[in-house]
């Protein structure tokens, strides 16, 4: 699939997303780049249409690109509850279940979606599957690595720290962790893997997320929105 196309899609979910932010509301502000599109939409109303919110980012980058794009900024304990949050997607299946984490931000997007009244997921249709498969981002304490690695083989998962692209070294989380990315191929349970992860010792959390109150799937024809 031509990258621009799916830039597209992306784009169009995006845009979907944000026209649901009403004056007033303090928004979780998701990080990646779908997450990107809905920042600069936004910040595009706030110009246009004299828009008054406040959003909560959930990593340096989104925070940089909130005030670049023109979006006042404020924090948890400011605002320990949100009208609505905001976010993209690595992979999202039929029961509206999905995975993220591959910027390494699923701890503070968790924490952010889950302070909200209503979280809203903007992706490309090519990210909707039956059923997840992607390796589960886990934020792992760097004391606890060999440890959580070892739980999540007993688990039956296979266990790859994330190493930081080409730079060499280990990929570091804005909370001066590392990341497991555990594969256990088909998911056929995330609620039931999701408490599974959640017991494991010295992981911060884990990428299956199963609070989403709608997915804006962006397609070359517009945008279907799909809803528990």
């Amino acid at each position: 699939m031509n990258e621009d196309k799916r830039g597209k899609k992306k784009e169009k979910a995006a845009e979907s997303a944000a026209s649901l932010i009403k004056d007033g509301m303090v928004v979780g502000l998701g990080t990646g780049s779908t997450a990107e599109f809905v920042i600069r939409r936004i910040g595009v109303r706030i110009k246009e249409e004299g828009l008054e919110v406040l959003g909560v980012p959930t990593s340096l980058r989104t925070e940089m690109l909130a005030i670049e794009c023109g979006i006042p900024i404020t924090t948890l304990s400011e605002h320990p509850a949100l009208d609505i949050c905001i976010d993209g997607a690595d992979q999202v299946d039929s029961q509206l279940n999905l995975i993220k984490g591959g910027w390494g931000s699923h701890t503070r997007e968790k924490i952010v979606s889950y302070a909200a009244k209503k979280l809203v997921i903007c992706i490309e249709e090519e990210k909707l599957v039956e059923m997840l498969n992607k390796p589960v981002p886990l934020e792992v304490l760097p004391y606890a690595v060999k440890i959580v690695d070892r739980e999540v083989k007993e688990l039956g998962g296979v266990p790859v720290l994330r190493e930081e692209g080409n730079k060499g070294g280990y990929f570091i989380t804005e909370n001066e962790n590392l990341i497991i990315d555990a594969d256990f191929g088909v998911i056929n349970n995330p609620e039931e893997m999701s408490v599974a992860l959640s017991s494991i010792v010295g992981s911060v959390e884990h990428g299956i997320f199963t609070n989403v109150a709608e997915v804006h799937v962006g397609n070359e024809k517009g945008v279907k929105i799909l809803k528990k």
